[in-house]
């Protein structure tokens, strides 16, 4: 099940007896957790942490009727607490595996409760701690296995770039907040789609722009993690072969002591995909998009835009020649006790000739 179901179900007034919040996207947790508490009075509320207390105890709460309450909301933090470990879960494992189950959650007392669960009482399981994917999916599928009783598992999935971006426009719509194109990208790259922290970010940009429109520089200033986005605003200036900017940038890089092999990577991505929509015959920003999309690589409008930008600046050979020249910069890079800026400013000087 995803977010967006169960919180149509709870709209409905359907909410499941049991709930199983599976993964580590934060905003999304926090949207199931206030549409929850929003359906029950405050003092209908109580948190356990199965760190602290186990799940059987758990369960007797649930049993135990409220005089006050006759609708009540259960919420357990740390529910990968309860997960044998060491030795004990190498043994679980080969257990299950032989016998096609879990091994723990026969002695757990949630599948006879949610056989007869007690009415009005939501009980919800926050396992936050494995993500879906390498070394994580193991212990998550033990977790799955342990509260394979409950039926309604929601999947908090970390979301993609375009998503976070599609969202970041909602939030700042909300917020009647007005952010540039480019200021949004940068915002969702500088904060690595983390929806959560990016939705904070937009409401302290609300406060601060006021009416005015929020630019780059407004993000370069406020957000944490930002110094990055200059190192797009330096992809971009190379982008338009802006020689005096690119310097500018690289100057301002290197005295907030960013990592130029990071800016050199950006650039290298830049390069490679207008070098691909060079040679494909793209004409404008949207075959561009539809292109990138088709492939599964996430594009929205105004990256696009960038990447057209590079497009229309150089022809291929100039983009091939460009391609090289990021491959000796990194090579300079790399050399025993390089001079990174001298590096770079020789590339940024030859790249723009």
């Amino acid at each position: 099940m995803t977010p967006a179901q169960l919180l149509a179900r709870i709209k409905k007034g359907e909410t499941p007896p049991a709930i199983l919040l599976l993964g580590p996207e934060a905003y999304e947790r926090r949207r199931v957790k206030d549409a929850l508490l929003a359906s029950v009075a405050a003092e209908a509320v109580t948190q356990h942490d199965l760190a602290e207390v186990s799940v059987a105890e758990v369960v007797d709460d649930a049993r135990a009727l409220s005089l006050f309450a006759s609708e009540r909301v259960i919420w357990v933090v740390n529910a990968e607490a309860v997960l044998p470990r060491g030795r004990a879960a190498a043994a679980e494992e080969e257990e299950g595996e032989t016998a096609g189950g879990s091994a723990a959650s026969g002695d757990s007392p949630l599948p006879a409760y949610m056989k007869d669960p007690s009415p009005g009482v939501t009980l919800v399981f926050e396992a936050i701690r494995y993500d879906f994917e390498g070394d994580d999916k193991r212990k998550q599928d033990r977790v799955r296995k342990f509260y394979s009783a409950i039926g309604d598992v929601v999947e908090l999935r970390r979301y993609a770039p375009h998503e976070a971006r599609r969202e970041a426009e909602s939030l700042a719509r909300a917020a009647s907040l007005r952010l540039d194109a480019a200021a949004l990208d940068l915002l969702v790259e500088a904060l690595n789609a983390d929806i959560a922290r990016i939705a904070v970010e937009i409401e302290k940009l609300s406060l601060f722009g006021g009416q005015r429109t929020i630019g780059v520089d407004d993000i370069a200033a406020l957000v944490p993690d930002a110094r990055s986005t200059t190192v797009f605003a330096l992809v971009n200036a190379l982008g338009r072969r802006d020689r005096t900017r690119a310097l500018e940038i690289l100057d301002t890089l290197t005295r907030e002591g960013e990592y130029l092999p990071l800016a050199l990577a950006f650039l290298s991505t830049q390069f490679r995909m207008a070098l691909v929509a060079r040679e494909s015959g793209l004409k404008s920003s949207q075959q561009i998009q539809s292109h990138f999309q088709r492939m599964g690589i996430p594009m929205w409008g105004s990256r696009a835009d960038q990447v057209y930008q590079t497009v229309t600046k150089f022809g291929k050979p100039q983009l091939e020649r460009a391609m090289k020249l990021i491959f000796e910069a990194d090579r300079g890079l790399r050399d025993a006790r390089p001079d990174d800026r001298i590096v770079m400013e020789q590339f940024v000087m030859r790249v723009t000739a």
